[in-house]
This record gives C-alpha cells, sequence and structure tokens, in this order.
C-alpha cells in the first residue's frame, strides 16, 4: 500500500543484502541523527486466558548449589511433567467464556497474558522451548531482577543463537511462583558450552535450589549490561556484530531493542542522558570496529554523547522517530545493508509482539517471541484500547494479500502481551482486521476483498459479502 501523504517515504534508506554477509564498511565515519519516516511498502497464575488455566506440575526441591559457596548437590532435578491446559465444568451459559476467545487468540493473533512481566516471561520461555515430548530443553537459563527493565533487556541477548538461553524474571527476597515453575518444567541440563551451568544469576535476585548457578555481577544497570556482553562473549566465543545503545532513565525509546537482540544477539548497552557510563565506555573499547545504533531520543541520550560514543568509530547512528511508538515503527522499518542490521519490516509475511510501553518490564519479557519461530519486531501501543494512528499505518502497509490463491500468500501474525488492562480484547480485534489476508485486484475499480476493506468496519461490508 502507498505510504500516506503526511509521512514522505525515507530519502535515500538502505537497501537490504542478502542474510548471513557481514562487512566492515571502507568509508569515512559517520555520526547520524536519523528521524525515519516510514518507507512505502513493497508489492492467579495462568499463562491462558480467561477461565482455562494452566497447572505446572513442580518439581521437589533439592539442595542449593552456587558457584562462589563451591558447594555442590549430589542431583539435579528433572523436567517434570509438561503444563496442560484445564477447563472445570462449566455450566453452558459459560462456555463461551470458558473457551477464552478471541482473548487468548484470533486468526491473527495469540495473547500472552500475566499479572506482571514474571508471568509473561514464564509464558514466553515455555513458547520458546517447550521442553516436552522428547524436545531437548536449554542448557541453562538467565534469572534477572523483575524491577530492572534495563538489565533484563540487555540479557536479551543471551536468547538468541547459539547460545539460546530463555529470561525468567526473579525478587530479591523470593523466587516467584511463575519462575520456579518454568524453570522446573525447562529442566535446564546445564552442557560443556555453559560449564555445565545451569542458571545464570544476573544481579542481586533469587532464585532455585538444586541448579549450579554461576553469577552475573555489577554494580548498576550500566555495569550489568556490560557484564552480560563479556558473558555472552565467553559463550558464543565471538564479538557482536552491532551495539545497541539505550538511555537507562526512560525506557519507552529503548524496549524495541530487546526482540532485536533476542534475535541477533547483538549486545545492548545502557548510556545517561548527558554522561557515559564508565561500564559502557569500557564495553565500546573492548569493541572498536563494530557499528553502533543509538534507540533513544536526545532527551535520553544526548547529541553530545553521541558524539562520544562515535569518537573513533565508522557507524554510530541514532534511530528515533517523533514518539516511541513511531519510533518502534522507524526501528521496524530500519535497515542498514553495510552493516546487516535492522529488520527491514517493509512487506508482509512477518511476526510481530505489540506491547503497552507503560509496562517496560514486558519488553525483555517476551523478546524471546521476537527471535524465534516467526521472527519480528517489538511495536509498541500508548493506548490500551485503540491502535495508534502510526501504528495502523504501518499494519496497513504492511497488509498481506493475493491475486488468485491464498494459500500461496505470506501471512503475518501478532504476539499481544499482557491482560486485557494492558491491551484491550477490542485493541486486539482491531489489529486481527488489520492483518488479515485480502484479496488484490489486477484490474481497475475496487479490489475484490475477501474481508472488510483495511480500517473499515465489519459490518459496512456485510452486504457485499452476501452478494458474492
Amino acid at each position: 500500500m502507498a505510504t500516506p501523504a503526511s509521512q514522505p517515504p525515507l530519502s535515500g534508506a538502505p537497501k537490504r543484502k542478502p542474510p548471513g554477509r557481514f562487512r566492515r564498511p571502507s568509508r569515512a565515519p559517520r555520526i547520524r541523527s536519523l528521524g525515519l519516516p516510514p518507507r512505502p511498502a513493497r508489492p492467579g497464575r495462568r499463562f491462558a486466558i480467561g477461565a482455562a488455566a494452566l497447572v505446572l506440575v513442580a518439581a521437589g526441591g533439592a539442595a542449593g548449589w552456587a558457584i562462589n559457596d563451591a558447594t555442590e548437590s549430589e542431583t539435579v532435578p528433572s523436567a517434570p511433567a509438561p503444563p496442560v491446559f484445564r477447563s472445570p465444568d462449566a455450566p453452558p451459559a459459560e462456555v463461551a467464556e470458558e473457551l477464552g476467545f478471541p482473548e487468548f487468540a484470533t486468526r491473527n493473533t495469540t495473547r500472552i497474558a500475566g499479572p506482571d512481566a514474571t508471568a509473561i516471561a514464564a509464558a514466553t520461555a515455555l513458547a520458546v522451548r517447550p521442553s516436552t515430548g522428547g524436545v531437548e530443553g536449554p542448557a541453562a537459563v538467565a534469572v534477572v531482577d523483575l524491577a530492572d527493565w534495563a538489565t533484563a533487556l540487555a540479557a536479551t541477548s543471551l536468547a538468541a543463537d547459539p547460545i539460546g538461553i530463555p529470561l525468567l524474571l526473579s525478587s530479591h527476597d523470593q523466587v516467584p511462583g511463575f519462575t520456579a515453575d518454568a524453570i522446573s518444567e525447562l529442566g535446564p541440563r546445564g552442557s560443556a558450552a555453559t560449564h555445565q551451568a545451569q542458571i545464570y544469576r544476573i544481579g542481586d535476585v533469587a532464585v532455585p535450589s538444586g541448579y549450579k548457578v554461576v553469577d552475573v555481577n555489577g554494580e548498576g544497570s550500566a555495569e550489568l549490561a556490560a557484564s552480560i556482553d563479556k558473558l555472552r562473549g565467553r559463550l558464543s566465543v565471538r564479538h557482536p556484530e552491532h551495539i545497541v545503545i539505550v538511555g537507562s532513565s526512560h525506557p519507552e525509546y529503548g524496549l524495541p531493542a530487546g526482540g532485536w537482540s533476542a534475535l541477533s544477539g547483538d549486545a545492548i548497552l545502557l548510556s545517561d542522558q548527558k554522561k557515559l557510563p564508565k561500564p559502557t565506555a569500557d564495553a565500546l573499547a573492548r569493541h572498536p570496529d563494530v557499528p553502533v545504533y543509538v534507540l533513544a531520543s536526545p532527551n535520553d541520550v544526548s547529541d553530545d554523547v553521541l558524539k562520544e560514543i562515535g569518537k573513533g568509530r565508522e557507524i554510530t547512528e541514532r534511530i528515533t522517530g517523533p514518539g516511541p511508538v513511531s519510533s518502534a515503527i522507524s526501528f521496524a522499518r530500519y535497515s542498514d545493508d553495510a552493516t546487516d542490521f535492522g529488520w527491514d519490516i517493509n512487506f508482509p509475511g512477518h511476526g510481530f509482539v505489540v506491547l503497552n510501553l507503560g509496562r517496560p518490564s514486558d519488553a525483555a519479557a517476551a523478546a524471546g517471541l521476537s527471535g524465534s519461530g516467526a521472527p519480528g519486531p517489538t511495536l509498541l501501543t500508548d493506548s490500551p484500547t485503540e491502535i495508534p494512528q502510526p501504528l495502523q499505518e504501518f499494519l496497513l502497509d504492511n497488509q498481506p494479500g493475493f491475486e488468485n490463491d491464498p494459500t500461496k500468500a505470506l501471512f503475518n501474525h501478532l504476539w499481544v502481551i499482557g491482560d486485557s488492562g494492558a491491551i484491550s480484547v477490542d485493541f486486539q480485534a482491531q489489529a486481527d482486521a488489520l492483518l488479515n489476508l485480502t484479496r488484490i485486484s489486477t484490474g481497475s475499480g475496487e479490489p475484490d476483498f475477501l474481508g472488510p476493506k483495511p480500517g473499515t468496519p465489519e459490518h459496512e461490508h456485510s452486504s457485499a459479502k452476501k452478494s458474492r
């Protein structure tokens, strides 16, 4: 679809090159601040919704083991029976509510709900790494402080290949039930690659006993993010191909970095608005040839700090928009052919993740969905009930279509993150309509849509459907 006239195409936007290639540019250093408009489109404990409950069978606890304590238990807990969906007997009048639709899922959306990001992280880990039916679970999991959105965002890089460590959340004094149940279900076994570690404890958080634990330490989020970068380097035995900088004081602009990092393994580092923290500066010095992309407004990371980051570096770019919602879309559309960086979402056939920017910890909790299955960017909404106009236009630009055979079309899918208080069922239904496959016309006149014309209510097309 054509880009709206109010949002002109990006001039000189880099084209996507074939995946799998990475080369250093041989040109003069560049430091740019990109305010990117959209480009034209190319032709209780419950992980389920409603009354359906996800029942997790927890394994019995075992004696604790921590690498700093140098004491090891004799046994390692094995993965318990898989979770099952169970609906209690209900009167016929409540059957629709018991089914959980459309809140749980529609034809083009699936919701992961929960009372907080702890539940969402646990559900995401189980969705991404279903460790049952003979499918081997992850070697290890990472556990981060629920209250520290910035460190959790940095830890999303551990979810990417070749490491594949799911992210879970905890508190300082107690392991949440969702987290304990998810670890028990995933059954992290340790491996040679993790030096037999089963849990990476990032910062001062509680973890279940009975597992071999490796502590990742640091004073504050910036130092913890730098420590995570070192850990990933040890586990993957390679430097990141790109570095993403986000502002540490305001999360809104940086939240989409988590999904990208979970796919690419790129390091996420933190900066203050007027000063580059020393741990971040030291981490950048370890990677002098790595391109840096800044997902922060000048109010979060100043232009002076941007210049400091770019000293002696060939590529340092700011990717942003007029607000957090638009900025996430700019990042989703962006690509740099010189470094193979960016989603380049300008055509249908993708997965998407949408979350309420008022719940920043949800971004890290759900990041694993962006890096697996049908990968796709993190999108944001500032309204729980209505799709913001920039997001609506983005989904319309990338709406899938077909001419003759719908079975050969590309399809989109959206993960909705949070309960109906974070993103309502009305919002979900609107998104479902914008994502739906539609017939496109090759001749003159109006297209013959299988469903409602994008952006038009379903009831206005009821007579047209009957005539067909």
